[in-house]
C-alpha cells in the first residue's frame, strides 16, 4: 500500500509556500518538494548536475558531504552548512536564522544567482547528506518517512520501511551516488583486506603532505596539537586548537579523524561542532592523569558522542597499557565502551603476545599504534594501526639535527624547496570562518 501511494498521482506531494530567499526559497525551487511541469524541470536540473560527477570519486574515503561539493565543483568546506541546511529542510520543521544564512552563503559559493540551478545543487547535497548519514549509522531506510496528500485533502504519513529506497514517482536521482559515498567511508576502511594505518598530523601541512603522499585517511596527535600551542597533552587544554585544526583539515580529500584527548569537558557540543564540521571519526581516551576514568563515566562520554553525533567513528582508547594500570581489565573496559556505542577500541601499549586475545574478545575493529611490523599485526587481526605522536617527534628531531648541521657546516640532506611546500598548500586551499 505504502509503494502504491507513491506511485499513484492522486497523492500529490504536499505544496510549499512561494519564497524569494532563505531556507523557504530553498524548499520551494527544489524537484522533491515540487509536483508536475516544476518538478519534471528541476528533477531534470539535478540529474544534469549528477551527470558530470564520477562514482568512482564518491567512493573514495573521505567525508560524504564534501566529496560531493567538490564533484558538483563547490568548495569542500560546505559541510557545516549542509549540516545546518538538513536540519530545517523538510517543510514540516521550523526554518532557524542560522539555516537562512547558510542557505545565502552556499548560492553565494553556487554563483550568487537565487535560481533552479542552485537549489538543485544545494538540494543534492542536503539530501546527500541525510540519506548518506542514515547509511552509515546503519538506519533502514534511509529515510523513514515521506509525506502526500490524500484525495480528499488530509495529510498522510508514508513509512518507507517496505518501500525500495528512492522509489516512487519521485524517485531520488542520487540513489546510487548516496551508496558510492556511503561505501567510501571511514567506517568502511577498518573492514577493508589490509589494516587502516592511519598517520597523525599535528597541523594542516602535516596533513596535506600525507594526503598528497597517497594517505586515505588522517588523524591528529593530541600531543602534537598541544605542544604546538604550548600546553602540555592531556591536560584539556587545547580544545581551541584541536577544533582551529579541525576546520582547516576537512578541506583535504580525506577522511579525518580527530584526538579529542578526554572529551574537553563539554562533550555533547564538541560531537555536535565536529560532526557539523564533517570530521568522520573522534579518538577518546579513558586515561586521567597518571590514572583511569571510571569506566562507566567513561562508557557515558561514548554514548553522548554516539546519541549527538551517530555517524562519527568513536574510537574508545582503552590506556591501562599505556599508563601501565589495571591492565587486566583492559578488555573489560572496551566491553563496557562497546555497548555505548564505540565503533572501534585502541589499545596503545597493548604487547604483542596480548593483542590476539583482545581481537578474540572484542567484536569491533582493534587499534594499536605503530610499535610492531604491520604485516605481523595484520595477521593477529588488528584493523588499524596509529603513527599516533611518532611523526611530531620525528619532525622535532630533524628540525634540531638540521639546525645543527646548518651550524656544524654539514649537509642537511633533502628537503622540500620552497615553491613545494607552496604548491601543497595551492593545491589544499584552506578557508576558516
Amino acid at each position: 500500500m505504502d509503494h502504491d501511494v507513491l506511485l499513484d498521482p492522486a497523492y500529490p506531494v504536499p505544496a510549499v509556500p512561494f519564497a524569494a530567499r532563505g531556507m523557504a526559497w530553498l524548499r520551494c525551487h527544489v524537484a522533491r518538494f515540487s509536483e508536475g511541469a516544476d518538478h519534471v524541470r528541476r528533477r531534470a536540473l539535478a540529474m544534469e548536475q549528477l551527470s558530470t560527477v564520477d562514482i568512482a570519486v564518491l567512493r573514495r574515503p573521505g567525508n560524504a558531504v564534501a566529496k560531493l561539493a567538490a564533484a558538483l565543483g563547490l568548495p569542500r568546506d560546505v559541510v557545516a552548512d549542509v549540516s545546518v541546511i538538513a536540519r530545517s529542510y523538510p517543510p514540516h520543521t521550523a526554518v532557524t536564522e542560522e539555516a537562512d544564512e547558510a542557505v545565502a552563503r552556499l548560492v553565494t559559493a553556487c554563483g550568487g544567482t537565487w535560481d533552479e540551478s542552485a537549489a538543485a545543487r544545494i538540494g543534492l547535497l542536503v539530501q546527500a547528506s541525510a540519506s548518506t548519514d542514515a547509511m552509515i549509522a546503519g538506519r533502514v531506510p534511509p529515510v523513514p518517512t515521506t509525506r502526500r496528500i490524500a484525495p480528499d485533502g488530509s495529510l498522510v504519513e508514508v513509512p518507507l520501511d517496505a518501500v525500495p529506497f528512492g522509489a516512487g514517482r519521485h524517485e531520488c536521482p542520487g540513489r546510487s551516488h548516496a551508496e558510492a559515498m556511503a561505501q567510501g567511508t571511514f567506517h568502511r576502511l577498518h573492514h577493508a583486506p589490509e589494516p587502516l594505518l592511519l598517520p597523525n598530523a599535528w597541523d594542516f601541512a602535516s596533513a596535506a603532505a600525507l594526503v598528497d603522499a597517497g594517505f586515505q585517511a588522517i588523524g591528529t596527535t593530541s600531543l602534537g596539537v598541544a605542544a604546538a600551542g604550548g600546553t602540555p597533552d592531556a591536560a584539556g587544554l587545547a580544545r581551541e586548537e584541536t577544533l582551529a585544526l579541525a576546520r582547516k583539515l576537512v578541506r583535504l580529500p580525506a577522511a579525518v579523524t580527530v584526538d579529542v584527548e578526554a572529551g574537553f569537558g563539554d562533550v555533547r557540543g564538541l560531537a555536535a561542532e565536529l560532526a557539523d564540521l564533517g570530521i568522520a571519526g573522534v579518538n577518546i581516551e579513558d586515561g586521567r592523569g597518571e590514572g583511569l576514568a571510571d569506566p562507566a563515566e567513561q562508557a557515558a562520554l561514548v554514548r553522548t558522542f554516539k546519541e549527538t553525533a551517530p555517524h562519527l567513528f568513536v574510537n574508545a582508547r582503552v590506556d591501562t597499557h599505556w599508563l601501565h594500570v589495571d591492565q587486566d581489565s583492559t578488555v573489560e573496559r572496551a566491553l563496557r565502551y562497546v555497548d555505548a556505542g564505540a565503533d572501534g577500541i585502541f589499545v596503545p601499549g597493548l604487547p604483542l603476545d596480548r593483542i590476539a586475545g583482545v581481537v578474540e574478545a572484542v567484536p569491533v575493529p582493534l587499534n594499536v599504534l605503530a610499535q610492531h611490523d604491520i604485516n605481523t599485526l595484520a595477521d593477529l587481526g588488528v584493523r588499524r594501526v596509529s603513527t599516533g605522536s611518532l611523526l611530531f617527534r620525528a619532525a622535532l628531531q630533524a628540525t634540531v639535527a638540521t639546525a645543527r648541521a646548518v651550524r656544524d657546516g654539514r649537509p642537511v640532506g633533502e628537503v622540500p624547496d620552497y615553491d613545494a611546500v607552496q604548491d601543497l598548500v595551492a593545491r589544499h586551499p584552506t578557508v576558516t570562518r
